[in-house]
């Protein structure tokens, strides 16, 4: 079995405002985007972030072989409790998530 990191050109997180991460999955080729986009669930984001499944977005970016999934920061960005400012640090369990 395959990760996730195995099938990107490119898998970076990054804040989207300062109460949301985001994430971008940027493929190859078309085809290993649709083999992403048709396995990759939010129970699996779930899962791996401890984050409900309904609080997160998936979005097929078909024309550039790309999927972002956003969902909300446990912590706020800058708030005292938060450990990565700029969000930039949070795609591993998402990039060895087993598919």
């Amino acid at each position: 079995m395959k990760k996730l990191i195995d099938y990107t050109k490119i898998l970076r997180s990054k804040n989207a405002g300062p109460l949301f991460i985001t994430f971008d999955l940027i493929f190859n080729n078309n085809e290993d985007m649709l083999y992403i986009a048709e396995r990759l669930t939010k129970a699996h984001i779930a899962k791996a972030y401890n984050v409900p499944a309904s609080k997160i977005d998936i979005i097929v970016y078909s024309v550039v072989n790309s999927i972002k999934i956003t969902f909300p920061r446990k912590n706020i960005s800058g708030s005292l409790a938060d450990n990565d400012i700029y969000g930039c640090q949070q795609h591993v369990p998402l990039a060895n998530i087993e598919l």
